[in-house]
Formats: structure tokens, C-alpha cells, sequence
């Protein structure tokens, strides 16, 4: 799909609500709402500006149980509530006590986002890139994926009655692909790993020009749907911001808007004005975000991934520099952690709080673990650590470690005898 002004007449802004434009991230110049993720001066990434309305904590209160009772903070239509669409958001704040103690923290959360419709949080910036793609008149919603992304593209296209043609890699745990051809869409394998189909579905994007790629051409708006994270946090907190947040990496989209909608928040008086710090959780198998953090680099390097962490697995990711800034700028860290540390990690939050992650959620755990072992956490500041995905998905990673106990004839003298 063309990214010049050009081949697009300029889009209403009242048709993305209080969106006012896109501006680049690198060289901050504006230019109008429409299919555009790349700057027209410097080839930067764009993301949306606003000029916000007065909002109030009563008016979010009084909303659905979803993230549209943010929908005046989203570049969607007012009446975007009445539309249907998946309805994800506002998923559960856990009071982590039982893994606080175990870590020697004062105050620990877990943000599970596994309870959204195809269970992970990309139910949320699916759902707001759909609506940014009806507005565009855009017919086919697709997305290259690791796979979460791929079931929420899948699922929002079949309840809004639109084709879908997703693109994994070849290699993809067998639940998620499951998971993803039951909606019925076009699902194709791609032989290579996510950077080889993100590739290629940037060359698809430029030659359709009526498909909207979720994480290509409609990336500013779907990328805004990760900040309503930040504000169910918020609010569900009592209206106040955490001090520490731990989110996992793989483009670095979440964790930048996160940030971006703690900012919000603040600057709309919304919330008081409080610190935060915020980490980043990788995979050792896929961190070049984390390794840039540890050399004190800008950039950073591409790398071939390598990990049982295949959500996380983006060995070129967009944001990379991005997360980097806001970890720097609010005096946080990136870390990583290994296969065995993230399968440590999922076992580690199902035995303490009956919460079963993916192997994204393994990896954030592990690093939130490894972060208050090392110092860099402050174990006494109250900690918001962000569940991801659903453990269902990722079954293989933790196949060969649990099972039963034993396996008995139907007596009791069989039972009592392995049970003592």
C-alpha cells in the first residue's frame, strides 16, 4: 500500500475521534490521518497525536467493561462501542502476595491480560487497528505473527464479518496455529522466521491496496491499543501509578505505549503526578534490546532468534529504540533471561498464583525474579508485572517438567502407598 499523501485524500479527523494527525517519532513533523506509518520527510515512525477533550475519571467509570471506556484517549469513532468487534479489556489486576513473598517484595500485581477473547493482550491493539481500517475503507484485515497476534486478527475479523489472511512462520507451536485457522481466515505458513514474514508482508502491503496489515500500514493506530494497558493499571490501582512496571519485549510497541499511557494520564490530571520506572523482559535466545541496555548502546543490532519464547522472537524490533529511551529516561532496565529461567518463570507464577502463562509470561517473571536479585528492582516499591498470553498456547515448553504424580491401580493400599 502507497504511504504518499498523494494516493490518499485526507481522512476526517472526527472519524478517529480526538485524533488530530500523525506526527514522526524521529523529526516530529505532522501530516494528516490516513494508511501512513512512515514519515514523508525522513521515513520515521508515525504515531497519533491528539487534542483531547476534558476527561474525567466519572465518565471512564461509567463506561463498558472494555477498553472503549477509553475510547476518547483511542483514534476511534464515538460510537465505536456499537460496532461489533471482540470487546477486549479490562482483564484482571491479581494481588501477587503469594509470589511477593517468595521473592521478598513488599507489593507485587500481575496484569493478566490471558483472560482477553483469543487470550493474550493483542485482542487490544487489534481491535483498534480494525476500527482505524473500517474507517479507511480498507476490505481485508491481515498481519504477519508469532502467533497471538495471529489468533486476535483471525478472531476480529470473523465476528466483524471481514476476510483475514494472517502469515506465521512455518515452525509455530501447533496450539496457536490451531487456533488461528478455526476463525475460518486465509492462514498461510511462511517458510523462515518472524523478520523473513514481516518481510514479506511488507511487500504484500505495498502491492494491496485495499488490505489493512495491522503492524504495517495501520501501525500508528493499532500500536495505540497497547496504552489501554497502562490505563486499566491506573485505574484499577484506585487511580494511581505504579512504581515499577515489567513488561515483556518483542517489537517494543507494548512497552513504549504503556509508557505513553501512564504519561496521558498524568498530563490529563487524571492521576497525581508520581515517578515510574520501567523495565524491559527478553528472551536470551532474542535479545538485542537487552543487549544495546547492557552496552550502553542507541542502536540496536538485529539478531537470529533463538528461543522457546516465540512471541517473543522479533529479532529486528521496531521499537527497539524506543524502549531503550523510556528504560533510560525513567531510570529502569532491560534484562534477559534463558529457556530454562523462562520455564522456571511459568512454573514459578502457576505454583504461587494459580496463573498459568505463556512462555512470554515465563519470560517476564524469570526477569522480574532476576531484577530483584541483582538490585536493579527496588523489592519494596509496589510492582506491576504484565502476563501476556495464555500458558495453553505454549504446552511444549513445560511438557517434559509436570505430569501426575504417579500412576496407581484403582485401591486404596495403591494410594496410600505413594501418598504418605
Amino acid at each position: 500500500m502507497s504511504t504518499t499523501l498523494e494516493s490518499h485524500p485526507p481522512t476526517q479527523t472526527g472519524s478517529f475521534g480526538h485524533a488530530r494527525a500523525l506526527v514522526c517519532r524521529a523529526c516530529g513533523g505532522e501530516q494528516p490521518l490516513g494508511p501512513f506509518y512512515a514519515c514523508r520527510e525522513c521515513f520515521g515512525p508515525l504515531e497519533v497525536a491528539y487534542d483531547f477533550p476534558r476527561v474525567t475519571r466519572a465518565g471512564i467509570e461509567g463506561g463498558p467493561p472494555n477498553i472503549w471506556r477509553y475510547r476518547q484517549l483511542l483514534p476511534v469513532r464515538a460510537d465505536i462501542a456499537s460496532i461489533p468487534n471482540t470487546e477486549p479489556g479490562f482483564t484482571r489486576l491479581i494481588k501477587a502476595d503469594n509470589l511477593a513473598r517468595e521473592l521478598g517484595m513488599v507489593s507485587l500485581w500481575v496484569k493478566d491480560d490471558s483472560g482477553n477473547p483469543t487470550h493474550s493482550f493483542k485482542d487490544r491493539v487489534v481491535a483498534v487497528a480494525l476500527a482505524a481500517g473500517r474507517e479507511l475503507g480498507l476490505k481485508v484485515l491481515a498481519c504477519p505473527s508469532t502467533g497471538n497476534l495471529a489468533n486476535a486478527v483471525a478472531a476480529a475479523a470473523a465476528r466483524a464479518g471481514m476476510k483475514s489472511v494472517v502469515f506465521i512462520p512455518h515452525d509455530l507451536e501447533r496450539a496457536k496455529v490451531l487456533s488461528t485457522a478455526v476463525y475460518g481466515g486465509t492462514l498461510i505458513a511462511v517458510k523462515g522466521n518472524y523478520d523473513d514474514v514481516n518481510r514479506l508482508a511488507s511487500e504484500i502491503a505495498g502491492e494491496e491496496d485495499d488490505w489493512a496489515f495491522v503492524n504495517v500500514n495501520v501501525r500508528p493506530y493499532y500500536s495505540e491499543g497497547s496504552k489501554t494497558l497502562g490505563y486499566e493499571v491506573a485505574e484499577q490501582l484506585g487511580w494511581r501509578l505504579p512504581r515499577q512496571v515489567v513488561i515483556p519485549v518483542a517489537s517494543g510497541s507494548q512497552l513504549t505505549k504503556v509508557d505513553k499511557g501512564l504519561a496521558e494520564l498524568t498530563q490529563l490530571g487524571l492521576v497525581e503526578s508520581t515517578p515510574y520506572r520501567i523495565f524491559g523482559a527478553q528472551a536470551n535466545g532474542c535479545s538485542p534490546v537487552a543487549e544495546a541496555f547492557r552496552a550502553g548502546r542507541d542502536v540496536v543490532r538485529p539478531v537470529r532468534p533463538d528461543t522457546i519464547a516465540k512471541s517473543l522472537a522479533i529479532g529486528n524490533p521496531a521499537d527497539g529504540p524506543y524502549v531503550l529511551d523510556a528504560v533510560r529516561r525513567t531510570g529502569g532496565a532491560v534484562e534477559s533471561v534463558t529457556d530454562a529461567e523462562i520455564r522456571d518463570g511459568i512454573a514459578l507464577l502457576a505454583r504461587t498464583e494459580g496463573v498459568f502463562a505463556e512462555t512470554a509470561g515465563g519470560v517476564t517473571i524469570a526477569t522480574l525474579k532476576k531484577l530483584v536479585e541483582t538490585g536493579q528492582l527496588d523489592p519494596t516499591q509496589e510492582t506491576v508485572v504484565f502476563n501476556t498470553g495464555d500458558g495453553l498456547k505454549t504446552l511444549d515448553a513445560i511438557a517434559d517438567r509436570v505430569g501426575p504424580a504417579a500412576t496407581i491401580e484403582p485401591t486404596y493400599a495403591a494410594f496410600r502407598a505413594v501418598f504418605r
